[in-house]
């Protein structure tokens, strides 16, 4: 696992040990941020389940000015720590660790640019954190949400909740699924 791109290209990252955490291939990784990329520029990033915080550091290595990353695993947020302080992006992110709909609560910003989440896929955090999501002041209808999800997953929910589904990527195993506040 490393960075693809930007300030921090081709450092490793470290991913937790055991198998806790699915990290996001390359191959995923590139697509995502590809279709992120005019999003990105002195943006703030938020990243949720953030695992080894790979997505976020990309963030930051492309353009982002800051980064939030949401973990609750011990073992995953001593991994983040090492990892953001590896490519030098610790003055320019925030770690929480708590769960993930607590967390959303202290994430201290007017805006934020882009919420990325990847939670586990059995945990059924989507439909929560897309309802905490709604209350929160700083996302609007310029905030593009991504979820990370089981190609299984549904999620006609969204649209009671307020949100709209803008795109899906189907990849083999898994999707993105990019949505808008209304």
């Amino acid at each position: 696992m490393r960075v693809i791109a930007g300030e921090a290209r081709s450092l490793p990252l470290r991913a937790p040990e055991g198998m806790d955490t699915r990290p996001t291939t390359d191959r995923i990784k590139e697509t995502l941020f590809n279709m992120l990329q005019g999003h990105l520029s002195d943006s703030i990033f938020v990243d949720l389940c953030s695992g080894s915080g790979a997505i976020g550091i990309e963030a930051i290595s492309r353009g982002a000015k800051k980064a939030y990353f949401v973990e609750n695993a011990p073992k995953a947020v001593k991994c983040i720590q090492e990892n953001l302080k590896f490519t030098k992006f610790e003055d320019r992110s925030v770690v929480l660790k708590q769960d993930v709909v607590s967390a959303l609560s202290g994430i201290r910003e007017k805006a934020v640019d882009v919420v990325f989440m990847d939670p586990p896929y059995q945990a059924n955090l989507e439909q929560p954190v897309l309802e905490c999501l709604y209350r929160m002041p700083y996302v609007n209808e310029d905030t593009v949400i991504v979820i990370e999800a089981d190609l299984k997953k549904d999620f006609e929910f969204a649209g009671n909740l307020g949100f709209e589904i803008t795109k899906e990527k189907i990849y083999k195993t898994n999707k993105h699924v990019f949505l808008r506040k209304r």
